[in-house]
């Protein structure tokens, strides 16, 4: 049991408090409809593709069917205990979002381990800490979104980025771009840009890599979605086209070029916001990691239409940079200088604890458990 909690512990506190935020909130928006219904469309009609509700209702763009299917494969036995139970087809729906917010939390775990193995178990304490206390990241983690199927894909590259293995990174970064999100590339340009300029790859080496993997991915989504759209589609590529090209994003509101770095990034992060500012200059390694990461959020600044979940792949990057300024300032805390420091740093931590209000989050859990 000891073991088990020392290998599973963080990623059991993570997704509980994930797990609590999908029973309290079950229910999507507008922005998931097409991976909710098409989940319940392979759950329910299976091969009957007549019946699947994209064919009469397509949307504004065609999204892929790729992430639904993953989805729906791991989620399929609880379907099917559930529905020959006869429970009402919400349970389907959390079922569904809590086994996302696992496969998420999954590819969280092999950066996290990598952290662990790179910076030591102190800073892995503290990045859980950090991403236990902000609301957005699990809250969006179950979230039937492009982005967040994305947002997996991502967390490899950042592992295997961790680990050394800055090819497989590409990859996980392209497969990302070219299936879920095409706006991945602007995270997958800064950070190949900087494996090119620090020597970790070779050009010529990387553009094989590259090029053989975007042919693999584009060759996937093209085969599986022009079967289930009944014509020939690359569904990113459309996306890609309406949302750059003719900048019809915009359409549905627009914010301040300065709005994800004074609005979203500050309430997502909390304290983990200045923190990270601090971590790049105790850890001469941190802002290797966490420059392409901001290029990511400038570089999408330019777009008018902004959203937190147009940018939640770079909170993770950010988290470890926080986490290693705290783990600097604990292990400073003796010293004068750095006790102030550490004392906000707590408080910080106690004040969102309480903004937490676990007492009424229980309480409504239980009712909701009850209903």
């Amino acid at each position: 049991m000891t073991k088990f909690l020392q290998s599973y512990g963080y990623d059991l506190i993570l997704g509980a408090i994930a797990a609590i935020y999908v029973v309290m909130s079950p229910y999507t928006k507008v922005e998931e409809s097409f991976n909710v219904q098409s989940m319940h469309d392979i759950l329910y009609h299976r091969h009957r593709l007549d019946s699947y509700d994209h064919l009469e209702f397509p949307g504004v763009v065609p999204r892929t069917f790729i992430g639904a299917f993953i989805v729906s494969f791991f989620a399929s036995p609880v379907v099917s205990i559930i529905t020959s139970l006869g429970f009402p087809k919400i349970y389907s729906l959390v079922a569904a979002r809590l086994v996302l917010g696992c496969i998420i939390l999954s590819t969280l775990r092999f950066f996290r381990i990598q952290i662990r193995k790179n910076f030591g178990p102190q800073v892995e304490s503290f990045f859980v800490l950090l991403t236990s206390l902000q609301f957005h990241f699990l809250f969006y983690c179950t979230r039937p979104l492009p982005n967040i199927l994305a947002l997996g894909l991502v967390n490899l590259a950042y592992g295997n980025w961790l680990k050394g293995n800055f090819y497989p990174a590409l990859s996980f970064l392209i497969f990302s771009t070219v299936i879920f999100r095409c706006d991945v590339m602007l995270l997958l340009g800064p950070i190949g840009l900087e494996f090119l300029l620090t020597r970790s790859i070779s050009f010529w080496k990387a553009l094989k890599y590259c090029v053989g993997t975007a042919v693999v991915a584009v060759g996937l989504t093209i085969s599986v979605d022009s079967i289930m759209w009944k014509r020939f589609v690359w569904p990113e590529f459309e996306v890609f086209w309406f949302n750059s090209i003719l900048n019809r994003s915009s359409d549905w509101g627009t914010h301040s070029i300065h709005w994800y770095f004074t609005s979203a990034l500050p309430r997502s992060l909390l304290v983990a916001y200045p923190l990270s500012l601090l971590g790049t200059l105790l850890d001469r390694r941190v802002p290797f990691l966490i420059l392409p990461v901001l290029s990511f959020v400038i570089l999408y600044s330019k777009l008018p239409h902004k959203e937190l979940r147009f940018i939640i792949s770079s909170v993770p990057m950010i988290n470890l940079s926080a986490a290693v300024a705290a783990s600097r300032i604990y292990n400073n805390r003796k010293k004068t200088i750095w006790k102030l420091v550490n004392m906000v740093m707590l408080a910080f931590f106690v004040i969102r604890v309480h903004d937490c209000n676990i007492h009424g989050i229980l309480q409504q859990l239980s009712k909701r458990l009850c209903s």
